[in-house]
Parts: C-alpha cells; sequence; structure tokens
C-alpha cells in the first residue's frame, strides 16, 4: 500500500510540475519575472503547501489524499518557468509552517 501512495506522490508533483511549466510558459511571455507577485500562484503556493505539511491535522480527509493534492498544486508554482514562482513558493512554505506551529505548538 506504502508504494502506491508514494507514486501517486510522484506522479501528482510530476504532472503539477508539466502543468504549471506549460501555463506559465502560456502565461508569462518575458524570460525573467522581476517585481509583481502572480496572486494565482500565490494561492495555489498556500494552498498546496499547507495541505502537504498539515496534512496530520486535516482529520476529516485521509492523509494521502490530501498530500496528494498538495504536492500537485505545490509543483505547479514550483514547475513554473525559470524566475517565476519562487517568493510564492517561500510564502507559502512560510505561512504553511506558521499554521503548522500554531496547530501543534501552541494549541
Amino acid at each position: 500500500m506504502n508504494e502506491t501512495i508514494y507514486l501517486s506522490y510522484i506522479l501528482s508533483f510530476v504532472l503539477g510540475s508539466i502543468l504549471g511549466l506549460v501555463l506559465s510558459y502560456r502565461k508569462y511571455k518575458a524570460p525573467y519575472y522581476i517585481g509583481k507577485m502572480d496572486l494565482l500562484a500565490l494561492i495555489l503556493a498556500v494552498i498546496g503547501w499547507t495541505l502537504a505539511l498539515n496534512s496530520a491535522l486535516i482529520t476529516f480527509i485521509p492523509y494521502y489524499i490530501t498530500v496528494t493534492i498538495g504536492v500537485f498544486l505545490l509543483a505547479m508554482v514550483l514547475g513554473m518557468r525559470p524566475g517565476y514562482g519562487r517568493n510564492e513558493t517561500f510564502i507559502g512554505i512560510i505561512i504553511a509552517g506558521i499554521i503548522w506551529i500554531v496547530r501543534t505548538v501552541i494549541l
């Protein structure tokens, strides 16, 4: 069973990376992006990292489903063309880490 779960994680990461790369090449024409933050990528990063890091804290959905969805969403941001999505990924990790600390340590 564990091998199947790991396979679903790997497949969701690969599919998310490919989809993120395709969508970013369609959306952005410049080779490198400086300045504005992409709101959609930020939302995907925050949701993805939150689901991936806090899957044990979400009790009404099995952990392997939340991790698979989270890995797919964060891979869409990580898989964007070079120079895009790095700030959104960093903010997503910070917010997911804060949520994890609040839910496990403080509460």
